[in-house]
């Protein structure tokens, strides 16, 4: 037994150079042989001693990894006799043997059917970088944000009592930050609301899942704007909704299209006031059809308003929620574009006929966003700062977006560049003959962050453009990415 143990101890390889201290190497490396089979129940071990003198280390350093793996239960330490391997490692599992060439085994669970089945290879596409540069999208002006208040609005809350700020947060969310925000909408988006309306959540897309969780079930269809919002669709999609494309044009989604594909849909999902991303504003047609849709087929309407603060003309795109009459609208907005992204705020403003199933469910199993962070946006929010730097933030906007249209003019006959009236997006159409995917992966190779529309799509679409992101990224930036773009169209 001994001379066993000690042709599989002597096997413990440790690197002296390593910052991981040598105890832990070596109890890591008992602690695998162990569960791994390479010691029997009720084997002994050589003595600390004997240990030491094999591997190389201190006798110390052997007793605490020995004495670690007996108040572990995986040794016994019999008095007079020596350390033994536990007997109770006598249920543990066998090993798999591996595969040659193979160094670890890889388990694969069993996965849920909407991981396996429901989720399409859309939802897998990989992340694009999130830097201010040209032209990522979706991300604001960080350098023009007003951090010397935020830093003493911040220091101000976290003198305030421990229990308010480090405790469980409101499952609905902080009081007044949902009276702060039902007066913003009232004030600046035309919405009339109850703070009692408003649920607060980690982000506009844990809204979407906890939306699409309660009023949608494995299977069943929702529309979806075609191309559309992405992190939106694929909350949705892996609740196990079923995507049903709807074509989009200069009115906005179109409901006839909806209405042949699936007539009985259960949720509709659109971005009216500056669709995402060709940055549309749907039509009052339109969103009249869209509501009498819904109402026909008893569906819901979730309505993402992503960044309708951010309109350069003389009145903002309307909301489709401030036309509802009959509680189909269920409006959703975020602190993401308006103040930061890290913050991972957002909140839905729900039917009176939701707000007690919102309150059921938060109640049940949400545990809130950090108050800390609630009672600085609402206390931002109430002393006029979140105002003055919505119309500093509008304005930088407006200047970075007509620098971008009058500087890719250059690009005329190969990138069509669409204006905008609001938000940091604009989309650019390509001549034919042109690839998006060979343009967004040179410039990739050049250093330039840019989407291909076709990202942005659950079904195929004839159209091929570009989204520029001009938001995060300075004017430079923008004439800069501009050059290379045109120096990789030539």
């Amino acid at each position: 037994m001994k001379r066993h143990a000690g042709a599989v101890l002597s096997s413990i390889k440790i690197d002296k150079g390593a910052e991981k201290k040598i105890s832990i190497q070596l109890y890591m490396a008992l602690r695998d042989l162990l569960l791994n089979g390479g010691l029997a129940p009720g084997e002994r071990l050589p003595a600390t001693r004997t240990l030491a003198e094999e591997i190389g280390v201190s006798r110390t350093t052997v007793i605490d990894a020995v004495e670690r793996l007996v108040s572990e239960g995986l040794l016994e330490a019999r008095v007079g006799s020596g350390t033994y391997v536990s007997e109770a490692l006598t249920g543990r599992l066998e090993p798999k043997p591996l595969p040659a060439g193979d160094t670890a085994i890889k388990a694969i669970p069993r996965l849920s059917h909407a991981t396996r089945h429901a989720i399409p290879e859309f939802v897998r596409r990989t992340r694009l970088p999130h830097k201010s540069q040209a032209f990522t999208t979706a991300l604001p002006a960080l350098d023009a944000f007003p951090m010397a208040q935020w830093a003493k609005l911040s220091a101000r809350h976290w003198r305030k009592d421990r229990d308010d700020i480090m405790g469980y947060g409101e499952p609905f969310g902080y009081a007044p930050l949902r009276a702060a925000i039902a007066r913003q909408l009232n004030a600046s988006r035309g919405i009339k609301c109850a703070p009692e309306q408003i649920f607060i959540t980690n982000g506009a897309q844990r809204a979407f899942s906890l939306i699409g969780g309660m009023l949608v079930n494995p299977g069943e269809p929702m529309w979806f704007e075609n191309p559309g919002a992405i992190g939106a669709r694929n909350a949705f999609v892996a609740i196990g909704a079923i995507p049903i494309p709807v074509a989009v044009d200069q009115e906005g989604l179109c409901v006839q299209d909806g209405l042949a594909k699936a007539p009985h849909f259960r949720l509709a999902f659109v971005t009216p006031s500056h669709q995402q991303p060709l940055g549309h504003v749907m039509s009052l047609p339109r969103r009249l059809a869209l509501l009498k849709a819904a109402s026909e087929a008893d569906a819901m309407i979730v309505e993402d308003d992503y960044d309708g603060e951010f309109y350069y003309g003389d009145q903002p795109p309307p909301t489709l929620k401030s036309i509802d009459t009959h509680g189909r609208v269920i409006y959703v907005g975020t602190f993401s574009k308006s103040l930061f992204p890290s913050l991972r705020l957002g909140y839905a403003l729900v039917p009176d006929g939701l707000v007690e199933s919102f309150q059921r469910i938060s109640q049940t199993w949400l545990s809130g966003v950090p108050t800390v962070t609630q009672a600085i946006v609402a206390e931002f929010m109430d002393e006029g700062m979140f105002a003055t730097h919505i119309r500093t933030m509008r304005q930088i906007y407006k200047d970075r977006h007509d620098l971008l249209i009058s500087a890719a003019r250059r690009l005329s006959g190969r990138i069509d560049l669409q204006p905008t009236q609001s938000g940091f997006h604009a989309v650019g159409m390509l001549a034919p003959g042109l690839e998006e995917a060979d343009i967004v992966e040179k410039a990739r190779q050049a250093g330039i962050v840019i989407a291909g529309l076709g990202r942005y799509t659950v079904a195929p679409i004839a159209e091929r453009g570009l989204v520029f992101g001009f938001g995060c990224a300075a004017p430079d930036d923008i004439r800069k990415g501009l050059d290379t773009l045109d120096r990789l169209l030539r």
